[in-house]
């Protein structure tokens, strides 16, 4: 959910008289308290936050019984890129199953870049992203008990054309063996060898309209950012 700035944005801007009910999902309570803090003076609408996978809560929804009026699911910023096809296809049928036909479904996504501005996101000079990428290191030593160096790891991101994707990358600098006791696990690295942490898939106009129609949602209109080349695509159940 993030701080529910962007539902915040959409719920305001309803009809005067208009009464909607928000069904929240997210896995941490933290970020449930944030927006629910942030759309708390929103009077025409109701909440609703489950605590839970997208699955889960999804499941949640569609067993719950609800008004007749129609249903709009938001999957917003550019998160449909954490998963692989097959898994992104997988999300929006489960978000497909907890609708009926004629509800609607608005999905941001990032649209492909030229290759030199990806790279300039995902390895940026002040190298925001690079600690992001080694705090992985830093949990798997705080909460498993390894024994990473961070100062032997560095940062590379890489555009794989071929696959659509941003890949994250932390590359050994040097030959070295690394313990995680609570995983069982003992690992060598030469150097050069890369632990592959992260992608983010990057789609055309017509990729996500793609992920869609594999979901059974065909698409009814879509905004298209071309400065920042990013996509909002509304969707109608079929």
């Amino acid at each position: 959910m993030g701080s529910g700035e962007k539902l915040a944005t959409l719920v305001e801007a309803l009809p005067p008289g208009t009464s909607a009910t928000a069904h929240l999902i997210d896995i941490s309570a933290a970020a449930l308290d944030a927006t629910v803090e942030r759309l708390r003076g929103v009077p025409q609408l109701t909440l609703a936050r489950y605590q839970a996978t997208y699955e889960q809560g999804l499941d949640d929804i569609a067993r719950a019984a609800g008004p007749a009026g129609m249903r709009l699911m938001l999957f917003l910023g550019s998160n449909i890129g954490n998963f692989a096809p097959p898994g992104a296809v997988r999300l929006l049928s489960a978000m497909r199953e907890a609708m009926r036909p004629g509800d609607l479904l608005l999905v941001g996504a990032d649209l492909v870049k030229p290759a030199a501005d990806l790279i300039l996101a995902y390895d940026d000079p002040l190298g925001v992203t690079a600690a992001f990428n080694r705090n992985l290191l830093v949990r798997i030593n705080r909460e498993l008990g390894g024994n990473f160096d961070l100062a032997r790891f560095s940062h590379r991101a890489v555009w794989n054309e071929p696959a659509g994707r941003v890949e994250m990358h932390l590359v050994s600098l040097a030959q070295q063996d690394v313990e995680i006791p609570a995983a069982e696990v003992h690992v060598r690295f030469e150097r050069g060898d890369t632990i592959w942490t992260e992608s983010s898939y990057k789609y055309s106009e017509d990729g996500i309209a793609g992920l869609g129609a594999r979901a059974r949602f065909a698409p009814v209109h879509q905004w298209i950012d071309e400065q920042a080349r990013f996509a909002l695509t509304l969707f109608t159940a079929l």
